[in-house]
């Protein structure tokens, strides 16, 4: 959810900067499909029943791992492309150490307390690694009444990087966009 609020950020301040949308609808992308499809997994495998299958969190890996190397290869296309690519490499990071599930802090784990792990989930406790990267972050006054979920450095991170994206995007002239697009960075 925070990075649904990251691109209405990014684009809010795309407009107040004198950001173009159609800037935005000029950018090309080096296999789309494949992005899209790696999002859709990855918002597959939190939802119920596929929390409930084991390997589930496998293909959250998988997704995960796919949006980090799509991030990384369009770095040259993408100018703050790199900081979405970071926090997905913090995030792969710490659920990695952990056997492919990333922890989280137990005040803000809902449902999980009784179980202990759903899908790619666990509560942070003395036998999970990395915990000060874990989701263990909630999001201050107002924002917590909205978004309520546990974030992990690595999603706030990831939410700069959608916001960066978007208002860089919008603000680049047009001409630069396609020379960008056509020739790859100058």
């Amino acid at each position: 959810m925070v990075w649904v609020a990251a691109l209405a950020i990014g684009l809010v301040a795309g407009f107040a900067t004198g950001g173009k949308i159609a800037n935005l609808a000029r950018l090309r992308f080096r296999w789309p499909w494949l992005i899209v499809a790696a999002l859709v997994v990855r918002v597959l495998t939190v939802l119920p029943p596929l929390t409930r299958i084991d390997g589930t969190r496998w293909a959250y890996v998988a997704a995960l791992t796919t949006v980090l190397a799509w991030t990384i290869w369009h770095i040259d296309r993408l100018p703050g492309i790199w900081l979405v690519a970071a926090g997905s490499a913090v995030n792969l990071f710490v659920i990695a150490a952990n056997g492919g599930r990333m922890p989280v802090a137990p005040q803000l784990a809902g449902a999980l307390v009784q179980r202990g792990q759903i899908g790619q989930y666990t509560l942070v406790g003395p036998g999970t690694q990395l915990n000060w990267l874990a989701d263990w972050i909630a999001l201050p006054g107002p924002l917590e009444r909205v978004l309520r979920e546990a974030y992990s450095p690595g999603d706030l991170i990831i939410a700069v990087g959608i916001a960066t994206v978007v208002v860089l995007a919008m603000r680049a002239r047009p001409a630069e966009t396609r020379r960008r697009i056509v020739n790859g960075p100058p």
